[in-house]
């Protein structure tokens, strides 16, 4: 391998990472699976506030091609979800993830999908959006988006799905102290910029304060309405307009 020229798609995910590890995205840590390897990454992201992801720590691998940017890499969850557009083997489907092929059927504009001015941050930013705001149209898994959709239409009052969410977001807290890492609960926390993970042993308290407090809130659906609605309130977050992905359906 020393003696051949560095394909085209090494070079440009060495840049990438450079730039991620330089400007991180807000909410997310990136590193590599094996140090030798640019083609397999790590992503772990954290749930955004406000929203029924708040507190989680959720990991996935992106595994991108050897023609990349020209082909999509794939977004795989490694933390069991439970979303519309997550397959059950943690596949996220997702319009930005698909080859530009023209198909009908698929209910998609070839401009929706994947071209080689999309990168690792714009894909990291539209799984987050995705993660709030699912796309019913064409689920992966039919039972989470009948699921969402009385959750959402319900206003709240229907929470067997907000239920599993935040059964999953508890069961991520493991991870975080296996990995040392503390995860952000409020705004002020999840917007900075964290360049090195923090080892911190005060996220236990962090964690006991979330859980109190939602098992406060889950018998209070006021509370749920005043915070914006099912969806929660991601429009004060760190990305600006960057969520009104306009994904949801109408």
């Amino acid at each position: 391998m020393a003696h051949q020229q560095m394909p085209s798609s090494q070079k440009a995910l060495m840049l990438e990472l450079k730039s991620l590890q330089e400007e991180p995205v807000e909410g997310f840590r990136i590193t590599l699976v094996a140090e030798s390897d640019l083609y397999n990454w790590e992503v772990a992201i954290f749930g955004p506030p406000n929203t029924l992801y708040e507190g989680g720590y959720f990991k996935a691998h992106i595994k991108f091609p050897i023609d990349y940017p020209y082909s999509p890499p794939t977004f795989r969850f490694l933390t069991k979800m439970w979303h519309p557009n997550i397959y059950e083997n943690g596949d996220v489907c997702i319009s930005i993830l698909h080859p530009p092929v023209d198909d009908p059927q698929s209910g998609e504009l070839p401009s929706e999908r994947w071209n080689p001015t999309q990168n690792v941050r714009t894909i990291l930013l539209s799984v987050i959006s995705l993660l709030n705001e699912p796309n019913t149209f064409s689920p992966a898994n039919v039972d989470a988006s009948v699921m969402f959709r009385k959750w959402r239409d319900s206003k709240g009052k229907d929470k067997e799905y907000a239920e599993i969410i935040r059964k999953q977001v508890l069961s991520t807290k493991a991870d975080a102290e296996r990995d040392g890492v503390k995860v952000p609960t409020t705004l002020a926390e999840y917007c900075i910029q964290t360049k090195v993970p923090s080892h911190d042993s005060s996220s236990d308290l962090l964690y006991d304060d979330l859980y109190d407090d939602d098992i406060e809130e889950e018998d209070d659906d006021d509370d749920e309405a005043e915070a914006g609605g099912p969806a929660g309130d991601m429009s004060a977050d760190c990305y600006g307009d960057e969520e009104d992905s306009g994904n949801e359906e109408s």
